[in-house]
């Protein structure tokens, strides 16, 4: 019978830790989130079709770095969560810009190598 007491003593000064209540969003700044998403979806979409030239992969790629920290930013609650928490994603995602760059240095070392396969194999029509 001791035995139950006790579980009952462990359960009763372990029950306090859940009473912590997530940060509430508004809905109208949700929506307003949601609706910035889908400009810059319609604007990744629309910029496609477009002949920009070479600079097109870069604006692509910041418009897609304006979402991402949107999702994060309000749909994850990362502005109200810690700032450590801040910090690991900007430091994972400093490393994988890292090694995304490090990784198109070296693109220009295979190119003529694909570029001479291409030849080689293509066919000629009439």
């Amino acid at each position: 019978m001791s035995d139950q007491s006790n579980t009952h003593a462990i359960e009763a000064d372990h029950s306090g830790h859940h009473e912590h209540v997530a940060h509430i969003m508004p809905l109208p700044f949700l929506i307003g989130t949601f609706l910035a998403l889908l400009f810059f979806t319609w604007l990744t979409v629309f910029l496609a079709d477009q002949d920009i030239g070479e600079i097109d992969i870069f604006i692509a790629l910041g418009i897609a770095t304006v979402k991402s920290v949107l999702v994060a930013t309000f749909f994850m609650h990362l502005r109200y969560d810690k700032a450590f928490n801040v910090l690991m994603l900007l430091f994972c995602l400093g490393f994988v810009a890292l090694f995304i760059g490090i990784s198109l240095l070296d693109s220009t070392q295979y190119q003529p190598a694909i570029e001479s396969f291409y030849n080689a194999t293509a066919t000629v029509e009439p």
